[in-house]
């Protein structure tokens, strides 16, 4: 598939890095923060960074997730403020990064800087049965730690 991606700034791919695939292996591509100036978000509280980019899913089989960057979250406790983005495939709007400062000191986001992670996956849309019993299995209801530490 090809993703189709619009360029809402003109710094993208000059001054702010168009997203890419940081290695060969990379299973997400990199968005970057698109702004004028350094943004700090202060100890508990967020902020919405731009991407600077659009996309176009080709069909209502793909979603693109966007995800925290493991480095930014445990190093110094920034992380998505809505957990994991979701892009559906009729959103032409800029990509819009929530993040939330979980950490006790205040952080600084740059211009350029690596801020979330981008994925295209397939999506399944269930028809919906709805059903008076489920089928049994060993773990039934169980829910959170009933399967052990």
């Amino acid at each position: 598939m090809t993703l189709k991606i619009k360029k809402i700034s003109d710094k993208i791919g000059t001054e702010i890095p168009a997203p890419f695939f940081a290695t060969a292996g990379s299973a997400a591509m990199d968005l970057h923060a698109c702004m004028e100036a350094a943004v700090t978000i202060p100890p508990g509280k967020s902020a919405a960074i731009p991407s600077g980019i659009a996309i176009a899913l080709p069909s209502p089989d793909y979603v693109a997730l966007v995800f925290a960057r493991s480095g930014l979250a445990v190093k110094h406790g920034i992380c998505l403020s809505n957990g994991v983005g979701v892009i559906d495939s009729d959103y032409r709007g800029e990509i819009l990064v929530g993040l939330v400062n979980l950490s006790d000191r205040e952080y600084t986001l740059r211009p350029g800087d690596r801020v979330a992670q981008l994925m295209v996956v397939p999506v399944c849309r269930p028809g919906l049965s709805f059903v008076s019993d489920l089928d049994d299995t060993e773990r039934g209801a169980g829910g959170f730690g009933s399967t052990g530490r």
